[in-house]
Formats: C-alpha cells, structure tokens, sequence
C-alpha cells in the first residue's frame, strides 16, 4: 500500500461495489490504452466517528478509524490485485485515504489525467439518481471525469458522443472526444442542439439534412470541429442537429452509445449557470458511460 500519487495518473475511485467494479474495468483499460499509471482509491470517511469522539466515545472513536482504515485498506489492495491479474503490465498503486469520498476525489483531481467512478456506492451519502459522490465530483473535479452508468446488454451500439457548443473554450470537450475515439478506435458523433419552438411543442428531435433556415447552426457545428478531422484522419465523423434541450438531447437513446462526452463550463456568468446542472442531467439520464470535461475560462 503506497501513499504516493503520480501525477498524471488515471485515478479510480473503488468502495467494493459491482458500481466501482464497472469503473475499475474502464479505468484499467484506459490507463492501458494510453500507457498511464493507474491509482486505485478507498476513501475511509469518519465523520460519524468524529461525532462519537466529541460526545466523548473517544475509544470507539480511536477502535472505529482503525476499523475504517483497514477496511479502506482491503478494498483497495484486493481491487488493485483484480488488475494485476488481468494486465500484469500496468503499473497499478493502491491508496486508502481517511476522508470524505466526494473531497478526496475532488483533491485528487488536481494532479490527475483522469478520476473514474462508479455512478453510485455503498455509501450512505446517496441521491435518488446519481450517488452524492459522483455528483460531487463531476461538479467540482479539476480533470475530466468519467462516470460507469449500468448500460444495457445486448444493445448494438455505435461508438462516441460528443456535445458541442460552438464556444471556443468548447472545443477543449472536442479534443477529449476525437482523442478517445482515436485510442478506442470507434466513430465519433459531434452533436449541436437548439431550442426553439419546434423543440417546445414536439420535443427533441434530429434535425434532417435537408431542412432549410438552419444555415447558422449547421455552420456553428462546422466551425466547432474545424481542424479536428486534419489532426485525427483515422476517426470517422459524423456531425448532426438537434432540437432540444442540450441534456435532453444526448440522452436520447444512450444506450445505444459506448460512451458519451459532455462539457461543464466555469459558473462565471448567468449564461453557464447550468451548465454543471446539464453534465449532472445527462449523467443521470443516460444508460451508458459519461466523460465530463472541465472547460476553460473564456478569456
């Protein structure tokens, strides 16, 4: 057990649940794909005992952390070794950290390429969709995120997509996108959506190739993606319209997408106030795996 993070690792966080358990196959495979060390974090949380303590249970406080940690310890160790077995090749450290799950993610992340999670845990910290952990952290994360929704067997499905908001700081979400499809070897689809009435009356809907008066969104998806497609010839692209509700639209029929890539914008203006509201909507949406991008500040 090693308390040293490389920086630049693919971090995963493990809690001994089948959720953990799809994020640690993800994960394990990814840092393969990209020759990345692998970190495999068990957050021991002791803010029930903290209590204890204070109304003076100071053994049970003392007898309980070490309970913790060792438990913390055994996740961790077991989930590292379940890799060995599989890649014996990757460098993969275990790590128990004492801590809130959701603040030692977020810390992490930091020095991270990437966390990895599951979408819900054993916890007690829980939403009625999305577990509190993940929400947490795909919100407040320093690095991309990707979170292991439960996906649907037996689905035909048809490789990555991407949303694409037409901001230049959007095109970081883009790079992620086409850079994954690169290493994963799967198509990529670059959606832009809009709302207008169509969309309010009849709801999201895939706009045709030959509809006309949407010159001005099919030259913004254009733009978005200019330049990817000379500095990634190996992914094929296909880029479509939507109307809709950004969420509603790339939650639309997610099962049948081996991953999906979403933007989370900086909350610095009333315009992207949502816009964590809109990766946490499509996350919990989606029947499949979701990468949240942090976003640079425009400047």
């Amino acid at each position: 057990m090693t308390q040293r993070i490389e920086p630049g690792s693919i971090i995963v966080g493990v809690d001994g649940s089948d959720d953990s358990g799809r994020a640690l196959r993800w994960a394990a495979e990814q840092a393969a794909r990209e020759h990345r060390p692998l970190a495999v974090v068990t957050a021991a949380p002791v803010t029930q005992l903290n209590a204890l303590a204070l109304a003076g249970a100071a053994s049970t406080y003392v007898a309980g952390t070490d309970a913790l940690m060792e438990g913390a310890r055994s996740v961790a160790a077991g989930a590292a070794e379940s890799v060995q077995l599989v890649r014996p090749g990757l460098a993969t450290t275990a790590h128990a950290v004492q801590g809130d799950p959701r603040e030692v993610l977020i810390e992490l992340s930091r020095d991270a390429h990437l966390v990895v999670m599951g979408s819900r845990g054993r916890g007690v910290f829980r939403s009625r969709l999305l577990g509190s952990v993940s929400a947490n952290v795909l919100r407040r994360a320093h690095s991309p995120v990707v979170v292991c929704r439960p996906e649907s067997p037996g689905q035909v499905r048809r490789g990555i997509l991407v949303g694409a908001d037409g901001t230049t700081e959007g095109r970081a979400v883009l790079q992620f996108a086409f850079e994954l499809a690169s290493m994963r070897e799967l198509p990529l689809t670059v959606l832009h959506s809009f709302h207008d009435v169509i969309a309010a009356v009849n709801g999201p809907q895939l706009v045709s190739a030959a509809e006309a008066f949407v010159e001005e969104e099919r030259l913004l998806l254009a733009e978005s993606v200019a330049g990817f497609a000379e500095r990634f010839p190996e992914v094929w692209v296909d880029l479509q319209l939507a109307r809709g509700f950004a969420h509603e639209c790339l939650a639309v029929d997610s099962q049948r997408w081996h991953l999906i890539v979403v933007g989370r914008h900086p909350t610095d203006s009333v315009g992207r106030m949502m816009s964590s509201t809109v990766a946490t909507a499509v996350v919990e949406r989606a029947h499949t795996t979701v990468a949240v991008v942090p976003v640079p500040p425009a400047v």
